[in-house]
């Protein structure tokens, strides 16, 4: 598990990148928090 980002801020477009080099292949999962919102997308990673 990765955190990428833990802190509060203010509303508008964000990005982030992930380095995931030391990951092996495979499904991972990133979930988003807001609030009430959450949401979960399913990431494929290939090498």
């Amino acid at each position: 598990m990765a955190t990428l980002v833990n802190e509060v801020r203010q509303p508008g477009e964000y990005a982030v990148q992930f380095d995931g080099k030391r990951l092996a292949s495979g499904v991972y999962f990133c979930r988003l928090k807001a609030g009430e919102f959450v949401d979960t997308k399913r990431l494929v990673l290939l090498k």
